[in-house]
C-alpha cells in the first residue's frame, strides 16, 4: 500500500490499526516504525490464563520454582 505524504505527514489506513487505541512512532535506520502499545504489549496479557499447579507461593517464590 503507498499513501501520499502531505505538509501534515500521512494517514495510516484504520484497517492496519484494527483493535489498537494507541501506538508509538519511531525512526530507527531510516525507517518509520508504528509500534502498537497499551494493551496490546504481551506483558499487560501475562497472569490471564495462570496455570494452576496445586502451588500457592509461586507469586512470592518464583525464583525458586524456576530454578
Amino acid at each position: 500500500m503507498r499513501v501520499k505524504v502531505t505538509d501534515d505527514g500521512l494517514v495510516i489506513p484504520r484497517e492496519l490499526l484494527e483493535g489498537v487505541d494507541e501506538v508509538e512512532i519511531r525512526k530507527e535506520y531510516g525507517v518509520v516504525l508504528v509500534i502498537p502499545v497499551g494493551e496490546q504489549d504481551p506483558i499487560w496479557r501475562l497472569g490471564k490464563n495462570p496455570v494452576i499447579g496445586g502451588v500457592t507461593d509461586a507469586s512470592e517464590n518464583l525464583d525458586k520454582y524456576i530454578y
